[in-house]
């Protein structure tokens, strides 16, 4: 379980502090953040729990959230950014979450476009990012992780198969500083990623991060299907497919390795 008095201490000073809403059990912290934002909360409310019944990833899928045993936040963002910006606020966090648990952990982590953290060919956690936009700006936006921490066992169904920290570690990763680490590292990357000289950087970054944006051969999943070697990220941080009939800008779906499902 979470100490959340030294949360609050490890957190003072950054935007987090006094923002913080746990749960032992709730369905979903990106729901209860969400419900939260229309309600007028604050930037940087973190939702975390300790346990979510209906946690969901990227397309509604189901995120394994058994009790005591993964990282469940989501984070209320309502930076200035532009439309531009927006769409690069999975790829920050994506960032964040590698940089954390290669400092906690002493993992690397793969980011697979759009959304998930790879450890090796298994995934260990993901990225969700739901968001409103006004007239010319974002209003808000929720950034939710979610990351293996603790788990043994895991759904032999699952597209990708998956990994804890603790598994890939060799040994017990602190849930706490994780939380810590994690936000921490949330904040620096919001804070580049608002300067608008900043953008080309953090696409950059997340390329050189990843080993699928740049000469994998891929299938992609979603509205634009399609088999191709990836090209890299385009200014809007959409990815670039080049195939037989071209070079395709998947705005939205999933990647998988050409040579499976």
């Amino acid at each position: 379980m979470y100490d959340l008095g030294a949360l609050e201490a490890e957190l003072a000073g950054s935007v987090f502090a006094g923002k913080l809403k746990f749960s032992s059990v709730t369905g979903s912290t990106n729901t209860d953040a969400l419900e939260a934002a229309r309600n007028g909360a604050p930037h940087g409310c973190v939702f975390f729990a300790d346990e979510q019944t209906a946690g969901r990833g990227r397309g509604d899928h189901h995120w394994q959230s058994t009790a005591g045993e993964g990282l469940y936040v989501s984070v209320l963002m309502r930076p200035r950014l532009s439309p531009a910006q927006l769409r690069l606020i999975p790829l920050a966090a994506g960032l964040a979450a590698a940089g954390a648990i290669r400092l906690l952990a002493g993992l690397a982590i793969d980011l697979r476009w759009p959304n998930d953290l790879l450890i090796g060919p298994r995934k260990a956690g993901g990225v969700l990012v739901e968001s409103k936009t006004g007239a010319a700006e974002l209003a808000f936006a929720v950034v939710g992780i979610g990351i293996n921490v603790h788990q043994r066992a895991f759904d032999p169904a699952l597209s990708t198969p998956a990994v804890s920290l603790d598994i890939a570690a060799g040994h017990r990763v602190s849930r706490q500083a994780l939380l810590v680490a994690l936000l921490k590292s949330l904040e620096r990357e919001m804070l580049l990623l608002a300067d608008s000289g900043a953008a080309n950087a953090t696409r950059a970054r997340v390329e050189q991060a990843s080993t699928w944006l740049t000469g994998r051969r891929v299938r992609v999943h979603g509205p634009r299907e399609c088999v191709g070697v990836t090209a890299g990220l385009d200014a809007q941080g959409f990815l670039l497919v080049q195939t037989a009939e071209g070079l395709v800008t998947v705005e939205t779906g999933g990647i998988r390795a050409a040579d499976t499902d």
